[in-house]
């Protein structure tokens, strides 16, 4: 007779199955019995996991992201039910949104007390199903082996997304004969399309037959590991390349044929190039709003090649001529295997003169000022400098996002970790110590004094686990993005984004957390080379200009067109 065992300690057997090593958590009344069955996990002679304690169940989800941006594997979280399991969601969304491979596992009362409006009972799966690529209830121990592994296969295959486990308490608790099980096909559901050799020798012809060629590269080649494929193809093909905010760290930033950012605050040659291009390949990107602008206007002169391992991308923004739906490890090097070696020179040299426009005009003066407060900018870029591009960058959302993804430097793939489609203030601390879990790399982590107190109480776990991210916090008293937007478009009416902010050397000191504040320039370098240099966490505050602002700019629900060099706010 086989041994039987609980349901939580199948759930550790088949966590431990899928090669999981780190867990990022927080205990309640309906998960208890799964962390009884944690604790010998975490150590003696059945260890098998690192178990991370967070202050918040939203600092989970972010931790699991940046542990699975970074890694390439899937992030765990594991939370109770009720308002635990809802303080994912936000978490779970960004996830679904920038395709970050993440399974969150959380409590539930007993099946028995479903819909009886039981103490912290909630309708998890019904909450997370529009926001995850699979919700699913295990409402019985003899499921959890099944259920863990698909959850795990449909996190990590295909285009990658977050799945949420409902674990009621009576799973938890029944025994149950444990048998391994691998799930790698599910019905309906095609991780993996085949190649289309058709389509493959249409794409060849319009790029051998491309005068001014442009690809947009996006994280679909990280998610892909795809770094080496895409550099074969590019450098075959002499095809200069724009990068989305998510796919930054997929071509190193000195490499000759890398133009820059894509976006509306991306740099402003290869945005504008868009719009001259005669083939346009996009390469595991989604066309989003903040790279098209206008969709009315956007690349009409050109032919559209899609690369993309989803098929509902295709035709969603942008109508395409031809769409080669694969994973793009697998169509990358077929498509380079059809194409000239070319050589595209007087095109490349065009991007140069719009490059220098911008240097001079926007990025010269907010890298190297001479004078007046600092600038987020010239912090970055000290920053990056001093990394030597070998960083992992973590940021938070606002302008110490744009301004950080603008000026850093990325010579490693998987370098960047940002909250891309959802946006999510709050993201960076959580994330960067999830990253700090997946690398031994130098994790750098920008935030804003508005993000960086949206989840301020995972300092707690920074603490805790002495995780070494090196904040910086970039402090306008503003919320900048916002106030931005308001000068340049509400009248200067700046409602409510005046931030009242903590003494921060206080709040560094109570969590033992090693601090510096940097108000004159003269002393920048100095603090980053003793922020860099000690062990352990670090929080460096730089003392920013107010009315600092992201630029180039694409106003929203404009022309790539029409990106401004500068602001004029009159």
């Amino acid at each position: 007779m086989k041994e039987k065992i609980t349901g939580s300690e199948a759930l550790m057997r088949a966590l431990k199955a899928e090669g999981v090593k780190t867990i990022f958590g927080y205990p309640g009344g309906s998960i208890m019995p799964v962390y009884d069955a944690l604790y010998d996990y975490t150590r003696g002679e059945k260890k098998a996991f690192d178990h991370i304690l967070v202050r918040h169940e939203q600092g989970a989800t972010h931790a699991a992201e940046g542990y699975a941006r970074v890694s390439g594997e899937v992030g765990v979280a594991l939370v109770t039910s009720g308002p635990g399991a809802t303080n994912t969601l936000t978490g779970v969304a960004d996830a679904m949104l920038d395709s970050t491979p993440i399974v969150v596992i959380a409590g539930q009362v007993p099946i028995a007390a479903l819909g009886t409006d039981a103490f912290q009972e909630v309708d998890l799966v019904g909450l997370a199903q529009p926001i995850s690529k699979w919700s699913y209830q295990i409402r019985h121990a003899e499921d959890i082996a099944w259920a863990v592994s698909r959850a795990f296969f449909i996190a990590k295959s295909g285009r990658p997304g977050p799945v949420v486990l409902d674990f009621p308490k009576n799973a938890q608790t029944e025994k149950v004969e444990f048998e391994p099980t691998k799930v790698d096909f599910v019905r309906s559901y095609v991780p993996r399309p085949i190649l289309d050799e058709k389509v493959l020798k249409e794409a060849a012809e319009l790029i051998n037959n491309a005068q001014k060629p442009l690809a947009l590269v996006g994280q679909g080649v990280e998610l892909g590991n795809a770094q080496e494929e895409l550099k074969a193809f590019l450098e075959k093909a002499d095809i200069p390349a724009g990068r989305t905010m998510l796919g930054l760290s997929a071509l190193p930033s000195n490499h000759p044929l890398n133009m820059g950012m894509l976006g509306m605050h991306g740099n402003y040659a290869p945005n504008l190039k868009e719009q001259q291009c005669d083939v346009l390949i996009a390469i595991g990107m989604r066309f989003s709003d903040r790279v098209t602008g206008s969709l009315k206007t956007y690349a009409k002169q050109a032919k559209i090649i899609h690369l993309d391992i989803d098929k509902s991308e295709i035709d969603k923004c942008v109508k395409t001529d031809v769409a080669v739906v694969a994973d793009c490890k697998e169509s990358l090097p077929a498509l380079t295997a059809l194409l000239n070696k070319a050589d595209h020179q007087e095109w490349k040299d065009s991007f140069k003169e719009l490059a220098q426009q911008e240097y001079e005009r926007v990025i010269e003066p907010a890298i190297h000022p001479t004078e007046g407060p600092l600038l987020m900018g010239e912090v970055v870029n000290a920053v990056a400098e001093a990394t030597k591009g070998d960083a992992v960058l973590v940021t938070d959302v606002g302008q110490n996002q744009l301004f950080a993804t603008r000026y850093f430097k990325y010579h490693q793939k998987r370098s960047i970790c940002t909250s891309g489609g959802l946006g999510t203030m709050g993201y960076g601390m959580p994330a960067a110590i999830g990253a700090t879990f997946a690398v031994d790399r130098t994790v750098v982590c920008f935030m804003g004094d508005g993000g960086f107190q949206m989840n301020i109480q995972e300092l707690g776990t920074i603490m805790e686990q002495q995780s070494p991210v090196k904040m910086i916090l970039l402090n306008n008293n503003y919320l900048g993005n916002v106030r931005q937007w308001q000068d340049m478009f509400w009248q200067k009416r700046k409602s409510f984004t005046k931030m009242m902010n903590p003494c921060y050397e206080q709040i560094a000191k109570g969590y033992g957390i090693p601090y510096e504040v940097v108000i004159d320039r003269s002393t920048l370098h100095a603090a980053i080379e003793h922020m860099l240099s000690t062990e352990g966490p670090f929080i460096l505050e730089c003392a920013i200009k107010e009315d600092d602002d992201v630029l180039p700019m694409t106003p929203p629900g404009m022309s790539v067109d029409d990106m401004m060099l500068e602001i004029n706010c009159n």
